[in-house]
């Protein structure tokens, strides 16, 4: 991912692992700073039509896929996030494995490079499949620091949480009840002083 942006070209790129319920429970973005993303997410997915189509679909999307360029400028998602940091294009494709949409990624450009186009989306697709496959069988990499505070079973439901699995996906693959995961998290939360699952896969992370 450190390099992905200069196979399409971007300026800033990034990657969202998504839950079951498609809320955001790890992030990485290249090239802007983290209030970017920060600034993005007050305002909410539900002002990116562009992340819809993708989630909505699991196709490949770019802002003029959804939005003519007039369109575009005037939304509240151009004038509250990307103008400001001079972004001008965006395209996202979807990341997916064990049999749902894991996340996505995406890709952005400057007012002084080109919109993004199909050519484009199709690069793109190239990449989502291989990214696709490694994260089927992502392991998340904990801090030694944090390692040794959490128990086997502790860290395998940590291994499932990073994948985006809900509570109830996780007791499937542990072959535990809903309620012991619960459990489990609450432990998990408390040792690691965290209060969602999101900010504890940050904190684990190596």
């Amino acid at each position: 991912m450190e390099y992905a942006g200069e196979l399409v070209g971007a300026s800033a790129w990034g990657l969202d692992l998504l839950d079951s319920r498609f809320q955001v429970i790890a992030s990485d973005l290249w090239g802007l700073p983290d209030t970017f993303r920060h600034r993005y997410q007050e305002l909410g997915r539900n002002g990116d039509r562009v992340s819809q189509v993708m989630i909505q679909h699991q196709i490949p999307v770019h802002t003029l896929s959804v939005h003519s360029l007039q369109d575009w400028y005037q939304s509240e998602l151009y004038q509250s996030v990307f103008r400001i940091y001079g972004i001008e294009h965006g395209m996202v494709a979807p990341l997916i494995g064990i049999g749902r949409l894991l996340g996505g990624i995406y890709f952005l450009r400057s007012k002084e490079l080109p919109a993004f186009n199909d050519g484009d989306l199709i690069q793109l697709s190239s990449l989502c499949q291989h990214l696709s496959v490694r994260l089927a069988t992502f392991r998340l990499a904990i801090a030694p620091s944090l390692a040794n505070c959490l128990t086997p079973r502790e860290v395998d439901v940590a291994q499932l949480v990073a994948q985006g699995l809900s509570n109830r996906e996780i007791a499937l693959k542990l072959h535990i009840s809903r309620d012991a995961v619960k459990q489990l998290l609450k432990r998990m939360f408390q040792k690691l002083d965290v209060c969602a699952r999101a900010e504890m896969v940050a904190k684990l992370k190596e």
